[in-house]
């Protein structure tokens, strides 16, 4: 038993808002490796800093194998190679959420204009 405070299954359900299944998950494809102790499972600070930094990740894109090669570079502290894989993922990336937003962009734009004629429309009727 360590000093440090860990969180339980349950426990980091809550902290995070994720389904009992996702943590399953992430455990199961490697992402996280709680303490077992018998059938229940602890969540040390370190894991925390893990999950905080997964859902981070889905935030931003990634697919759950980039985040994998992210934790990595987490966890080594980010050698010279590393940092320079992050740069090309996160390059690669936000040039993808620049080109989703520009296309949303163009159809709240085709939205709000066929929004426009409508109630120019139903204006006429009155």
């Amino acid at each position: 038993m360590t000093d440090t405070p860990r969180l339980n299954f349950k426990e980091m359900c809550a902290r995070f808002d994720v389904t009992p299944r996702t943590l399953r998950y992430y455990e199961y494809i490697e992402l996280l490796a709680p303490q077992k102790e018998g059938r229940a499972r602890f969540y040390s600070p370190r894991e925390v800093a893990r999950m905080t930094l997964i859902l981070r990740g889905r935030r931003f894109g990634f697919s759950l194998e980039e985040i994998r090669q992210w934790l990595l570079i987490y966890g080594k502290k980010g050698e010279k190679q590393q940092l320079e894989a992050w740069l090309q993922m996160a390059d690669r990336q936000l040039a993808e959420l620049d080109r989703q937003r520009s296309e949303l962009d163009g159809t709240i734009d085709d939205l709000r204009s066929l929004r426009t004629t409508a109630a120019n429309e139903l204006a006429k009727h009155d």
